[in-house]
């Protein structure tokens, strides 16, 4: 005896849509089928043949039930349908009562045919035919809305497609294309409704749904539905990072039966696992990226991410496996183990090991999540190649300052990011940060120290006349202000009262470079002739004491002089015009704009004239004094009050800039609860008049403007006269003595003469780049490269390059015909030796390098100033790329210029590009 179907009132709708779809005057409907459903579904008004009609669905048993179901339907006036289902055999029912009844028989359920018609389709897939299971998920899932037309024929794809999306809640119903992939599945697999529906499909449903999403999204598909059916699928994603971490440990075989029992029932066989971890690895690298990049779901895909893999990490301490995963490359435990692994290398000083560690560090998929952490241990690692680096001396004072703006001040800032502490709060890394600053303040210490007893000796004769091999803050206006101003151009002076080394490295290091470009003299001053280094930034030594009232007067009037604002106000001007120019100089309260303006009509005003403009800015000074900065010691160009405004404007006049300041100041990090050195004629937090005690020296000569000029003032940074404040300014320390000086012009036009270029790459100390390989420039390396051109010019007897199989890259190259050829459509384009010597900057600073750096390179080689680099570049691609293949080019932005070395070698020199997998 066949089994008689299933239907509920879903299918009984599709039946009388179908059978009464021509109209019929007969209310009896008999149905050879077995009816499942609520009690409110045995009478309810559905829509057949264009008009409503009302459907009462009476389960009968027996002949007599049936007939006495009619008997009662019958004796209903209104237009109703009685649908009588249940096993009686057609034959046992009488003709009276089959003459009644649609089609005068009983109606069988053909299911293939009702879903034909739901879905609009003439036919099906064959393969529909023989999955009773997808059709009666069809009929029993069908939309209120109904299901999609479907076309001619209904593809077996195109009905599990829809089944999903009403099941699941996949994918939009109705839609054309269908993007399912295992990033939407597992993020499915997050969500709350759509695996509680699949957990309650029949087993033969989840079955088949499972199979068809094998195929169409990968084998992942089988355990996530297996973890989704038993009520895991919020941790899904979380099981799939553990797997993969243990998977990449290569643990012991404990391990792995401990991983099995956490999947338990969902794990068909071991061998499923590896596919469904590289699956939710693939897909969390993908979040990852979403959450890096600064879009508007960054911090949504950041979430996500989190709390799968926190989730992970719960797991397996909760389940004994977190000693299994080591340091994971992609779990958070693992990034906090890579970085204590970090820390614990640091007491031995060894760069390389510190440097591989740091890879090791950044090698992990979370180092762009935790970027403060992974920036503090990338600062820890640059201290840890100063400290193991030959102990530094400040032979004079004016080595000293120009070491400290160039060198020195860069650990200062190095040291401020690590006295925050681990971002992570982790306190083994913390404490070993902490062992890191006090090593670089011993070595600070003793820096101070020595540069004291210098300045003590130099400042008993040092005046404006004989600086004594160092640049005196009383002499930058003429030094660097007065050449800006030549020609016609118009400089605006920006004096950031307070400025430190360690400050102004940070606010250069986000100036727009695309924008900006930094400038200093040719000769250098004193300090950088005596240090023997090439073209760098400049920094002259203040007035004593280091406080407003003596170095900023002296700075702003261009001679050593004491006062408040009028007497700046006065000897600006007085400076300017005895250069027969007009100036106005601007303090607080005179710059900042009315409601609705960012900068004070009267200073656009003056920034539009030809006047020499000043602005005093006193941002860190005020900071320091009242606290404001608190434990955080790093500067952005946006903290400080209208800087960024000011050099938008000067940027939109055409005004290069001078950024200046006219002292430091020490951070206070002495110990909570210790309080001031209590000390007779305290003056200042810095210095005092008296005899000099332990860690102080007295300073006595012209440049001292106080006291008749005598005072006493400490070179230890942790010595103070005054309450507890975020800093300090006024003793003889380098980090307060030292004044940085910074050109910027907006246009290579502006470059005075007898000035270059100071390309990005020349600026941070060596150290702190990771390399001890110096960076090409315009003085230091190029002096050596020419008279090496020219040794080699001798043995060889003609031509302006070496031998014969001793040229570099670049000579071989601009010695090509190729070469030669190209040179022939470029009108006005740059010599041999310029473009060899791009090129072989560019080789040797592994292929990238700034616009700054690669006209650098050229005046370098020829002499011949490029005022334009990013024009010069341009010219560069005419030259090199030949059909457009992109040997060299402007990246990021156009901050960098990349050279394509392979590229290269295969156009101009023959040679064939390196195989797949290798190296250029």
């Amino acid at each position: 005896m066949a089994v008689r179907p299933v239907v509920g009132r879903r299918i009984i709708e599709a039946l009388l849509e179908t059978e009464l779809a021509r109209g019929s005057d007969r209310r009896l409907v008999l149905v050879d089928a077995r009816f499942d459903g609520s009690p409110a579904d045995h009478e309810f008004t559905a829509r057949i043949a264009g008009r409503p009609r009302r459907v009462r669905i009476s389960p009968q048993d027996s002949v007599l039930g049936v007939a006495d179901a009619w008997e009662r339907e019958r004796g209903d006036t209104t237009d109703g349908l009685l649908v009588v289902t249940g096993p009686v055999p057609a034959e046992q029912l009488g003709w009276d009562l089959k003459a009644q009844a649609v089609r005068r028989r009983t109606l069988t359920v053909d299911r293939a045919e009702i879903v034909k018609q739901l879905f609009g389709a003439t036919d099906l897939d064959p393969r529909m035919y023989r999955e009773g299971w997808l059709l009666d998920a069809l009929l029993n899932a069908e939309p209120v809305d109904g299901w999609p037309r479907a076309g001619t024929v209904l593809t077996r794809d195109r009905a599990v497609r829809a089944l999903v999306t009403a099941r699941l809640g996949i994918g939009e119903a109705g839609a054309d294309s269908f993007d399912l992939d295992t990033d939407v599945l597992l993020g499915w697999s997050r969500t709350t409704a759509g695996p509680a529906r699949f957990a309650e499909l029949p087993v033969a449903e989840q079955t088949g749904i499972t199979q068809w999403l094998a195929q169409a999204v990968g084998p992942a598909a089988p355990t996530l539905l297996a973890l989704v059916r038993d009520g895991r699928g919020e941790d899904a994603m979380a099981l799939g990072a553990l797997a993969a971490g243990v998977l990449a440990s290569g643990s012991s075989d404990a391990a792995g039966f401990a991983l099995g029992t956490v999947f338990g029932s969902a794990l068909r066989s071991f061998d499923d696992l590896a596919p469904f971890a590289e699956s939710v690895t693939w897909v969390l690298a993908r979040w990852i990226g979403e959450g890096e990049d600064g879009g508007t779901q960054r911090q949504a895909a950041r979430d996500r991410v989190l709390s799968v893999l926190d989730r992970a990490d719960a797991i397996a301490v909760q389940t004994g496996l977190a000693a299994s995963l080591g340091e994971d490359r992609l779990l958070p435990s693992g990034f906090r183990a890579r970085l204590r692994t970090l820390a614990a290398g640091f007491e031995q000083l060894s760069p390389t090991d510190s440097e591989a560690a740091l890879r090791h560090l950044h090698d992990h998929h979370l180092a762009g999540f935790h970027e403060e952490s992974t920036q503090a241990a990338a600062m820890a690692v640059r201290l840890v190649r100063w400290l193991a680096a030959p102990a530094p001396r400040a032979e004079s004072v004016g080595r000293g300052v120009h070491s400290q703006l160039n060198s020195w001040g860069w650990a200062d800032r190095a040291v401020s990011v690590l006295a925050e502490g681990d971002p992570e709060q982790d306190p083994v890394v913390g404490q070993a940060y902490s062992r890191l600053i006090g090593a670089a303040r011993e070595r600070r210490e003793a820096l101070d120290e020595e540069f004291g007893s210098r300045l003590a000796v130099w400042t008993r004769s040092a005046a404006q006349q004989m600086g004594g091999g160092a640049l005196l803050i009383e002499d930058v206006m003429a030094r660097f202000a007065a050449p800006l101003a030549l020609e016609n151009s118009r400089p605006l002076i920006i004096v950031l009262d307070g400025m430190s080394a360690a400050v102004a490295v940070q606010l250069g290091d986000e100036l727009d470079r695309r924008v900006w470009t930094e400038v200093v003299p040719k000769g250098n001053a004193d300090g950088a002739e005596a240090s023997g280094t090439g073209a760098a930034r400049q920094a002259a030594v203040s007035m004593l004491p280091s406080v407003t009232r003596v170095s900023r007067a002296s700075l702003l009037s261009g001679a050593p002089v004491a006062g408040g604002q009028s007497t700046e106000d006065a000897g600006f001007a007085a400076f300017w015009k005895r250069r027969h120019r007009s100036a106005q100089l601007f303090h607080k309260g005179e710059y900042e704009g009315e409601a609705g303006h960012r900068l004070a009509p009267a200073l656009l005003e003056a920034l539009a004239s030809d006047a020499v403009v000043g602005v005093v800015l006193n941002t860190v000074d005020d900071a320091l004094d009242s606290g404001q900065q608190g434990a955080r010691t790093r500067w952005q160009l946006s903290d400080i009050t209208k800087l960024t405004d000011l050099l938008n404007a000067a940027r939109d006049y055409g005004r290069p800039v001078l950024l200046v300041s006219d002292h430091g100041h020490v951070i206070d990090r002495t110990p909570p609860g210790q309080g001031p050195v209590v000390a007779p004629g305290v003056q200042s937090s810095r210095w005092r008049t008296g005899r000099p005690e332990a860690g102080e020296l007295a300073l006595v000569g012209p440049r001292v403007l106080e006291n008749g000029g005598e005072i006493v003032a400490p070179w230890r940074e942790d010595i103070r006269y005054t309450p507890r404040k975020a800093g300090y300014h006024g003793g003889a320390s380098l980090a307060e003595v030292t004044v940085p000086v910074l050109a910027l012009v907006p246009s290579t036009n502006l470059v005075p003469s007898g000035w270059t270029l100071l390309p990005g790459e020349r600026i941070p100390p060596a150290w702190w780049r990771g390399t001890t390989d110096p960076v090409p420039d315009e003085a230091a390396a190029p002096a050596q490269s020419s008279k090496t051109r020219q040794k080699l010019q001798q043995q060889d007897g003609e031509g302006i390059f070496a031998m014969p199989g001793q040229e570099t890259l670049g000579e071989q190259v601009v010695g090509t015909e190729q070469f030669k050829a190209q040179r022939e459509f470029v009108r006005n384009g740059p010599g041999e030796k310029a473009v060899a010597a791009v090129v072989d900057a560019l080789a040797e600073a592994g292929n990238k390098l700034s616009p700054g750096a690669v006209a650098a390179a050229a005046q370098s080689a020829t002499g011949r100033s490029q005022r334009n680099p990013e024009r010069f570049v341009t010219i560069l691609e005419r030259l090199l790329n030949i059909d457009g293949y992109p040997v060299i080019g402007l990246v990021e932005a156009g901050r960098t210029v990349e050279l394509n070395k392979a590229l290269l070698e295969q156009q101009f020199l023959g040679r064939k590009p390196p195989a797949a997998g290798g190296r250029p």
